[in-house]
């Protein structure tokens, strides 16, 4: 991480743990709103006008919290207004890599772009950021905020036929949202980098409680929230198209599989089917990427398997 705006030591998963050894994930450190008018949003300071061309958005494939920002971006049509950078899906001794310097601010790392923004910056150098090209800094790298950015703030420039936070539907949004979040989202995380026994199982409960809740859920019903797509099936999809190549295994998650729950496993299926979540998939970048976890996998072997059904037709095309 970077302290007082210097990189200290090699890249490490966990930074912060609980009483009980459990992982704690650090919160973002900026959080400023693109909005159609550059007024000031819900945190944070205005300035920040939705224009096109303005802004840019940094993700990695491997990362579920980045892919929620490109899945909403995609299907708010915002490809030609917000441009995009993609780092290595190996993580380095020093976090998050681009193959070859940034167009946008020359940077190798992107731990220098936080300290663009800001260069006594101390804190992880996550994923995803969005940048604003004409002041020179990050607007934001809470993506939950990035996906409402994008549904709302960018006003005309976007799809307005698609709204991913409707407000008759806020209420059920948020308390999914919640839920998702602490048994699932984060879960998975907090079952992978627990550093106790205790803290391992309490997740790895959450996790499938979770799990069998969304199972029934999702009984006679197309999306998690009312009868239309909304930013909580984002929120999930992102998750579940990860969990059998990845949480299952090198994270200990291996209860069930998504594959055995048939509720989720036709889920997926319809939303790996809508245009602008397929696309957002690298099963090859997710695979690499969890599996350079040194701390998790020391020998950097990643396993051939498993084969996913739902995912065969994604690696069909990548490898064409």
């Amino acid at each position: 991480m970077l302290v007082n705006g210097k990189w200290a030591a090699d890249w490490q998963p966990v930074q912060g743990t609980d009483g009980k050894g459990g992982f704690v994930r650090e919160s973002a450190g900026f959080r400023n709103w693109v909005t159609p008018d550059g007024a000031a949003g819900p945190t944070g300071d205005g300035g920040f006008a939705a224009e096109a061309g303005r802004y840019h958005l940094y993700v990695a494939l491997i990362c579920p919290w980045a892919s929620r920002t490109l899945v909403a971006r995609r299907l708010k049509r915002l490809e030609n207004v917000v441009s995009v950078s993609v780092v290595e899906p190996v993580l380095s001794e020093q976090g998050w890599r681009f193959s070859a310097p940034d167009s946008v601010t020359g940077a190798r790392f992107m731990h220098e772009i936080y300290t663009q923004a800001a260069p006594h910056y101390s804190g992880r150098a996550t994923v995803p950021v969005l940048w604003d090209k004409q002041r020179r800094t990050i607007v934001s790298n809470e993506s939950a905020d990035i996906v409402r950015m994008f549904n709302a703030g960018f006003d005309t420039l976007a799809d307005t036929t698609v709204d991913l936070y409707p407000e008759r539907l806020r209420d059920a949004i948020d308390a999914v949202n919640d839920e998702l979040y602490h048994g699932l989202n984060n879960g998975v995380y907090r079952a992978g980098f627990a550093t106790t026994q205790h803290a391992y199982e309490q997740a790895f409960h959450d996790v499938f409680d979770t799990l069998d809740r969304l199972e029934r859920r999702l009984t006679g019903r197309t999306f998690l929230v009312g009868s239309q797509l909304t930013e909580t099936d984002i929120r999930a999809f992102v998750t579940l198209v990860r969990f059998d190549v990845a949480y299952h295994g090198l994270f200990k998650c291996n209860l069930r599989r998504i594959a055995d729950y048939p509720n989720l496993s036709a889920y997926l299926k319809r939303l790996l089917a809508i245009p602008g979540f397929r696309e957002t998939v690298d099963i090859d970048h997710i695979k690499r990427g969890y599996y350079s976890i040194k701390a998790l996998n020391p020998s950097g072997i990643v396993p051939l398997g498993p084969d996913v059904p739902d995912l065969a037709e994604v690696e069909r095309r990548q490898a064409a």
